[in-house]
């Protein structure tokens, strides 16, 4: 029975819809009597996975598919320094922030060194990005007063119950909190040529005023630096600095998201904050923090967390343990070492360049921005129109999987590719991305049965 809200998942597996075979269908009615009906699979036939290695995922056949989907293993899959990292720690000790230990406070000092052109002077771990969101909003919250917060209209930043109201993606069957006021996401392909800072600072102040006068004071302004659930707009550079002015000015926190876009994807800086010149007052951060290692966590200023800190003993059992921080110290330095955030750079561009030329012999390639090692393909029924067409990125997401190449879709109309690789994608395994982007819309354009 097809679930409402996979009507919000534009690459949902429906039961029923395809012949995935016996091996595949026995193993999906074991997973849905043992964990239950609110999981989700991908693809119109769901993959089995065994193993994973660098851009790789393996099923039980042998089959390689090209992972260029999952930001969580950055580094790519079962990186041997991440790995090695863990096994030694593991082995010596696994304990929580109550004892005194270096590693959690070298990790501390090399995030900060991030941002040496801010006041971030604190870090603070959690485990997932939504807990991460969620505390940054706790805090907000005590700074300010406040509880009003204003998100993108297509927003996701987590699963808590406090954070999954104002991630409007998940769908209508998520209720948004009373406290929470939309604004457009920054569409520059259907802005007909507006000034997107002018336009995105007017609405949040639009926001602001709405909060005021039904009496909530604002608490913050959080996006994805990169707005990747709103559909991947990552430019101009610079044009959030109107709206981090306004939600500032009206005694509220800018919480920056870098969930999704952190740790060199831009392949500009560490952050995709950086490259608007804003100065955040937290900055949220996980997913690639470490490597598949679950760990996340905020940087905030000393004003933002001094009345929190009076106020609030805070504990994560879990949360900057010592195997998880011995992970994202590995990732750090990986970073740093094999020069991902210029490879980022490097390779990216080939990978959207190639990908903006398809344009010109696909129609329905509507329009290709991305940066660094993250690109958005928005596929469309008409360009003159710039319809979205759902039903066209699904085939190509599923024609995709087939070729064995691996993505997804975002936005609020179903139909951008997702494509964020694993920062050491190479440039050849880039030009199979495109490669098997173009046989795929070839072949949906012409109806073929192959794939």
């Amino acid at each position: 029975m097809k679930s409402t809200t996979d009507l919000n998942m534009v690459n949902a597996y429906i039961p029923g819809r395809t012949d995935v075979g016996p091996v595949t269908e026995a193993l999906i009615k074991r997973r849905d009597a043992l964990l239950g009906p609110a999981y989700r699979l991908m693809y119109e036939h769901p993959l089995q996975i065994v193993r994973g290695e660098g851009v790789w995922l393996i099923d039980p056949q042998g089959r390689r598919y090209l992972d260029v989907y999952n930001n969580v293993t950055s580094l790519g899959h079962c990186h041997p320094a991440v790995t090695e990292a863990i096994c030694q720690q593991v082995q010596t000790l696994a304990t929580n922030t109550r004892y005194l230990h270096e590693t959690i406070l070298e990790l501390a000092e090399r995030l900060l060194a991030t941002v040496p052109e801010t006041a971030l002077a604190h870090l603070m771990l959690t485990c997932t990005g939504s807990e991460a969101n969620d505390l940054a909003y706790r805090i907000a919250k005590v700074r300010t007063g406040g509880s009003g917060v204003i998100v993108t209209d297509t927003a996701y930043h987590g699963i808590t119950d406090a954070v999954s109201q104002f991630s409007p993606s998940l769908g209508a069957t998520v209720n948004l909190g009373p406290h929470v006021r939309l604004v457009p996401a920054p569409r520059g392909y259907h802005a007909q040529g507006q000034d997107l800072g002018e336009r995105f600072a007017r609405d949040v102040k639009a926001a602001i005023a709405d909060l005021q006068r039904h009496g909530i004071q604002p608490a913050a302004l959080i996006v994805d630096s990169l707005f990747t659930s709103d559909g991947i707009l990552p430019g101009p550079a610079g044009f959030l600095k109107g709206a981090v002015q306004a939600i500032q000015r009206a005694g509220g926190l800018f919480i920056a998201d870098e969930v999704q876009p952190g740790f060199g994807r831009t392949g500009e800086h560490m952050w995709g904050f950086q490259r608007h010149g804003v100065v955040p007052d937290i900055v949220t951060m996980g997913k690639p923090m470490g490597n598949g290692q679950p760990v996340a966590g905020l940087l905030a200023t000393a004003d933002a967390l001094q009345e929190f800190g009076q106020r609030s003993r805070y504990f994560n059992t879990f949360g900057g343990n010592t195997v998880s921080c011995a992970a994202a110290l590995a990732v750090l330095k990986t970073i740093e070492r094999e020069g991902l955030i210029d490879h980022a750079h490097e390779v990216g561009s080939i990978l959207l360049d190639g990908i903006a030329a398809l344009a010109e012999r696909h129609e329905a390639i509507g329009d290709v921005r991305g940066a660094g090692m993250f690109v958005g393909v928005e596929l469309v029924s008409d360009r003159r129109s710039r319809t979205p067409d759902r039903s066209l990125t699904s085939e190509v997401v599923n024609r995709m999987r087939d070729k064995g190449v691996l993505l997804s879709a975002c936005a609020m109309g179903h139909n951008v590719l997702k494509i964020r690789p694993p920062l050491v994608l190479t440039k050849d395994q880039a030009g199979m991305v495109i490669d098997a982007l173009d046989e795929s819309l070839t072949q949906a354009r012409t109806g073929s049965a192959s794939r």
